[in-house]
């Protein structure tokens, strides 16, 4: 099965999941020459920061300052993680034109993450979402722990199902299904994308995958076969997750990207630039 690389979508998320893990502050300018490289990748969108609290993630208190210093490509979709209306206030005078929210399959991983129960994090999300539709900014909502969750131990495809169809009643919200700590095996990732699959259009989902395990290539490969046309990569597998314990990183971009050219797609990315963009990153911190 072939097909045009724009059928395949690649979010590059590693400036944002990828740096908010770091232990060392990466300093505003870096941050801002790091997504100028990974814009010319030929990445479809890339998550940029998050509107937080910047008690609760320090490292990410230059929001603002790093949306309003990006040169920005006109094929490029640049967008942010949003916990709430203030943090959506910010981001729209940043000219954020698409935001991520964040909730989860396991209500432990939930209360422990963001300090509210999934039901209490939808409501939440209300508003913001009628807002974005008035505005005309996208949104995508991630749901955590899609397989297993770091308390809770496995989690069942249908309570994922569950999640996702709470989010639709919202309004107009790209999904994305977030393997959170790497522990699912192709099969359990299989599971999960067959239940949703049967409540909405796998090829309108996002695949969010860890790579703790070394699972993440075939699982990859298993999501592709079923239908699944949008992933997150962060570059150089930066990242894993502060609230989830061992978690190793995103699954890297290359690799993503490899796989998908193994398959037969043409992604439109260019590997050397993300190692360039990595290494200039790397170096600096």
């Amino acid at each position: 099965m072939i097909g045009a690389h724009h059928d395949i979508k690649i979010t590059e998320v590693g400036p944002r999941d990828g740096l908010q893990n770091h232990t060392l502050n990466v300093p505003t300018d870096r941050k801002i020459a790091f997504i100028d490289a990974l814009s010319a990748t030929g990445v479809c969108s890339i998550e940029v920061t998050a509107f937080v609290n910047p008690s609760v993630i320090p490292f990410l208190a230059d929001a603002q300052e790093v949306m309003g210093g990006i040169t920005r490509n006109p094929e490029v979709t640049y967008s942010a993680l949003v916990p709430n209306e203030r943090g959506l206030e910010r981001a729209l005078t940043a000219g954020v034109t698409k935001i991520a929210l964040f909730t989860s399959a396991s209500e432990t991983f939930c209360k422990k993450n963001i300090n509210a129960t999934i039901q209490e994090s939808i409501a939440r999300f209300a508003p913001v979402v009628a807002c974005c539709q008035n505005e005309g900014v996208a949104v995508r909502a991630y749901i955590s722990c899609l397989t297993h969750c770091p308390y809770e131990g496995r989690i069942a495809p249908d309570r994922v199902v569950e999640v996702a169809e709470s989010l639709s009643l919202l309004g107009e919200i790209e999904l994305d299904l977030g393997e959170t700590i790497g522990q699912g095996t192709p099969d359990d990732v299989a599971l999960a994308l067959e239940a949703v699959g049967r409540r909405f259009p796998l090829e309108e989902v996002v695949l969010h995958l860890h790579d703790t395990s070394g699972h993440a290539a075939a699982s990859i490969q298993r999501a592709l076969a079923m239908g699944v046309m949008k992933f997150d990569g962060a570059v150089g597998g930066l990242g894993g997750c502060p609230f989830a314990p061992g978690a190793a990183g995103n699954v890297s971009t290359q690799v993503l990207a490899g796989v998908l050219e193994a398959a037969g797609y043409s992604t439109g990315i260019d590997c050397d630039l993300l190692d360039a963009a990595y290494r200039d990153l790397i170096t600096a911190i």
